[in-house]
């Protein structure tokens, strides 16, 4: 929470008053646009309220790669959801059933009022009362610092999930208990938890789901890079179950022809995108996945295209 952007559990929710409402509100404001809040959005757009997204930075799902970014926020406009990106919501203000929300963007200052407000600014780890105070384990910006198992600075204390820091994600944090455990158990052979190879999920329609690299972040780290796409419209079994609306997204490196990173939108592809972190953490080429045979029909087989067209090789298109 930020001074003056204060839930209440009734007209202002956060995520777990979002999860179970008295009612459906007919108008909705979403502050924040990560997964949380565009879930959140997608889920009541749905059911049928007027939902609005309010975004600091310059466009929605700002952890995605920048194009699938922009795909998304397509789909939702079609779908008559309003995002407004680049603002501040400066304050709100709570009436007897509704909430009016002072919302900044270029300079211009405008008034909205709706039914009720979900809080999706990010969140911070659950670390009071533990007795920290009196021990080695450090914190860092309201999560607790630990090494590659687990370990925190006090010996014998260890912590793994949302309270050990991002990504804030279920899997990650069962993957870390299972480090964790084999580590403390003395199991051989125990590797670390790699963070570039956690997929994140993005339970919305369409779903979102990437692994690793996006192209601008390869980019930035020095690395040459090839690019393919591969859009659902090219794929029969999406014709045919009438979501031809979705994009695959492949990036790998130039030289080495590693799979740096695979960003996906559309129906299903948080089931698909288990494919590809297969792919990084086997340390699997370009070569093996060209040769690799999809099966006919599936949506999976979008995947394969994209490998391909990053090597100009493309099928379908």
């Amino acid at each position: 929470m930020l001074p003056g952007l204060e839930a209440d559990g009734k007209m202002i929710w956060t995520y777990k008053e979002a999860m179970l409402p008295e009612a459906l509100p007919k108008s909705l404001l979403v502050i924040g646009s990560g997964a949380i809040g565009i879930e959140f959005a997608s889920f009541y757009r749905a059911l049928g309220a007027e939902v609005t997204v309010v975004e600091v930075l310059d466009r929605i799902l700002p952890v995605e790669d920048e194009e699938i970014s922009a795909f998304a926020r397509k789909a939702f406009e079609k779908q008559d959801m309003k995002i407004i990106t680049g603002a501040t919501v400066k304050k709100l203000d709570k009436g007897a059933d509704n909430v009016t929300a002072t919302i900044e963007q270029g300079g211009k200052v405008t008034q909205s009022t709706f039914e009720r407000v979900i809080l999706a600014i990010g969140i911070t780890g659950n670390i009071e009362n533990l007795g920290l105070e009196n021990t080695k384990a450090k914190t860092d910006k309201g999560h607790i610092t630990i090494n590659q198992w687990g370990e925190t600075g006090e010996p014998g204390v260890w912590a793994i999930g949302d309270v050990a820091g991002p990504p804030w994600l279920a899997h990650k944090a069962s993957h870390e208990g299972v480090v964790c455990v084999e580590r403390i158990a003395g199991v051989k052979g125990v590797h670390p938890l790699d963070i570039s190879n956690v997929p994140g999920c993005t339970y919305c329609a369409p779903q979102v789901a990437s692994v690793g690299f996006t192209e601008a972040k390869a980019k930035a780290a020095g690395r040459q890079v090839r690019v393919g796409r591969f859009p659902f419209i090219g794929n029969g079994k999406a014709i045919a179950l009438g979501e031809p609306e979705g994009l695959v997204k492949t990036v790998f490196d130039a030289k080495t022809g590693e799979l740096l990173g695979a960003h996906m939108i559309g129906p299903e592809v948080t089931e698909l995108i288990q494919g590809f972190v297969i792919a990084r953490t086997l340390e699997t080429t370009e070569a093996e996945l060209m040769r690799t045979i999809f099966p006919h029909p599936t949506i999976s087989e979008t995947m394969h295209e994209a490998v391909l067209d990053a090597y100009g090789r493309v099928i379908h298109m």
